[in-house]
């Protein structure tokens, strides 16, 4: 059995040599260029995902918060978890901590340059919210709570979705800001706007999901 395992991937990494078309290459680096003169940023994927398929974007949005605040109804009737689990020993904090900055500022890297190179909106979030969530297992819950509280984390991440969709249904209708110069941090129209609320909406949502789990299970 083994070496028909062996056969199999011999003969898919060969077909994958003889499959090679130029012609195909050629058309596809085509359609890559066009999105980038369409969209007017170097980062074709955040072209497709903020304005070839902005509609679906969109729904992708409303579909995490929808996740959230399913998180927050599922677990609303369970006891808050009597034990919650940390790190505890300093060279572990700090290195969870370095890890939060690093990860916080890649993220606010991504949100803000995200449209020029590799990264975006969606990255950017992720990268935010793995910060919070390595300070999360670092700090006391009853202070990450406070400091959540006492910023309005939850308007605010309201307040980005509704912006959010806003601009998306501005850019929608053909109501477009000037799309600058290719490669310049103001460039691409509402690009870079959207990849900021995306990413603060993102980041917004992991905070709030980390709070729910960590009372309700103790566990990230």
């Amino acid at each position: 059995m083994r070496w028909i395992y062996v056969a199999a991937g011999v003969v898919l990494f060969v077909q994958g040599f003889i499959a090679l078309d130029p012609v195909q290459e050629v058309v596809d680096m085509a359609i890559v260029e066009a999105i980038v003169e369409d969209s007017g940023v170097p980062n074709a994927v955040s072209g497709v995902i903020f304005r070839n398929r902005l509609y679906d974007t969109i729904f992708e949005v409303v579909v995490f918060t929808i996740a959230i605040m399913g998180a927050r109804f599922l677990l609303a009737n369970e006891q808050p978890s009597c034990t919650i689990y940390q790190f505890t020993d300093h060279a572990s904090i700090v290195l969870a901590r370095l890890g939060a900055t690093i990860a916080a500022l890649i993220g606010v890297e991504l949100a803000i340059r995200g449209h020029l190179s590799p990264g975006g909106g969606f990255a950017a979030g992720v990268a935010g919210g793995t910060a919070i969530g390595l300070v999360a297992i670092t700090s006391s819950s009853k202070l990450m709570d406070t400091i959540y509280q006492r910023w309005n984390a939850a308007i605010w991440e309201k307040v980005a979705v509704v912006l959010f969709v806003i601009v998306a249904v501005l850019s929608l209708v053909g109501l477009e800001l000037p799309q600058g110069e290719l490669g310049g941090l103001l460039s691409g129209g509402w690009i870079p706007l959207l990849n900021i609320l995306v990413a603060l909406k993102v980041a917004l949502g992991s905070w709030a999901v980390i709070l729910i789990f960590i009372r309700y299970r103790g566990l990230l």
